[in-house]
């Protein structure tokens, strides 16, 4: 666990905020292609989110290559903590926890990388396993589970790696963590698809078509979740996508102006719907998805490769309903850091 980052001692253990404000959580996540910091207090149902942070740092660019994060990207991703550091300080938050994930777990160079990263910012970050990184990002998305269902697939798509969570709703308890029948993690995600099937000039439904059988390649050959296939075939589960890609094919479904979270967490999309959003850019050049609102020129070139994970995940478990959630790791993360301190608590007021 990180306390807060170069603070003084008190103001790490601290257990309530500045003149009994409650106190202040932080999640920071170093993925392969994005850095993002949460920062949040405690509220009923949940937590209320003081400050929010996101870089797009490309940690691992080239990785797949090379096998070492390259100079540039961890100058980037440098930069990005950096950032997050000093809103740790400034918001004197009680409990950090920062985690890194598929870049620095495969990379020659990611325990140096973090050791530096600790050096030189004072974030230390822990490298976490493929099955925490599903457990987590499933206590992100709780809140979206639809429970009238029997059970649901979340689908995490990061920059270096994807994982998928089969999810038990039927018998499950009304809240909280429902059981995990299993999970599949596999090592490709939007950066290292998109690395592998460059999209030329243009792209066309045969390039898109090969990264969809890719990754339908990857996920095929997982059988411990078979024994849900019934109830996806009963229509009985639902889909859960979790990602910048998944959330970008909402906003252009939504055909929204400009990004708006308040809009797309949360929203169904149709199977349909997740097809006609990936036609039409499809349909577009690089340089009109980087003029899209809801992409930018940072996601122009990864944003179909997104698409393609989705897809491959839908024509393998087929769902006719998708729940885009704009969420994941980092409230994952600060749930769980809640939860401990609540429960420190209350075995403190127990021992009295």
């Amino acid at each position: 666990m990180t306390e807060a980052p170069s603070a003084p001692a008190a103001e790490q253990r601290g257990s309530g905020g500045r003149g009994g404000s409650p106190p202040c959580y932080a999640a920071l996540d170093l993925g392969t292609n994005n850095c993002r910091l949460l920062i949040a207090t405690p509220a009923a149902g949940g937590f209320r989110v003081v400050e929010a942070y996101s870089r797009i740092v490309r940690l691992g660019e080239g990785l797949s290559r090379s096998g070492e994060l390259s100079a540039e990207a961890m100058e980037r991703a440098l930069a990005a903590l950096k950032v997050s550091a000093e809103k740790v300080r400034r918001r004197r938050v009680a409990r950090f926890r920062a985690i890194a994930t598929q870049a620095c777990r495969i990379a020659a160079n990611g325990e140096a990388f973090v050791e530096r990263v600790a050096a030189e910012t004072g974030v230390r970050l822990q490298i976490i396993s493929p099955q925490e990184e599903a457990r987590l990002s499933v206590a992100g998305c709780l809140n979206l589970l639809d429970r009238t269902y029997d059970a649901a697939l979340v689908v995490d798509v990061g920059g270096g790696s994807t994982e998928l969570s089969w999810v038990q709703l039927k018998g499950a308890p009304p809240a909280g963590m429902p059981p995990l029948r299993a999970w599949l993690s596999i090592p490709i995600g939007v950066v290292t698809l998109a690395e592998r099937f460059p999209e030329g000039e243009t792209a066309t439904d045969g390039w898109y078509r090969s990264m969809v059988e890719a990754v339908k390649a990857e996920i095929g050959a997982f059988s411990r979740a078979d024994d849900l296939r019934a109830v996806f075939e009963a229509d009985r589960a639902h889909l859960v996508g979790t990602s910048g890609a998944i959330t970008s094919l909402a906003g252009i479904h939504l055909d929204l102006p400009r990004y708006d979270r308040n809009r797309v967490d949360g929203i169904w999309m149709s199977r349909d719907e997740c097809d006609a959003a990936a036609g039409k850019l499809l349909s577009l050049t690089a340089q009109e998805r980087a003029g899209q609102a809801c992409i930018g020129p940072d996601r122009a070139d990864l944003v179909l490769a997104g698409a393609a994970i989705l897809q491959a995940v839908q024509e393998l478990w087929p769902c006719k309903r998708v729940r885009v959630a704009d969420r994941g790791l980092r409230e994952g993360i600060l749930l769980s850091l809640m939860a401990e301190r609540n429960g420190v608590g209350r075995r403190r007021r127990r021992r009295r």
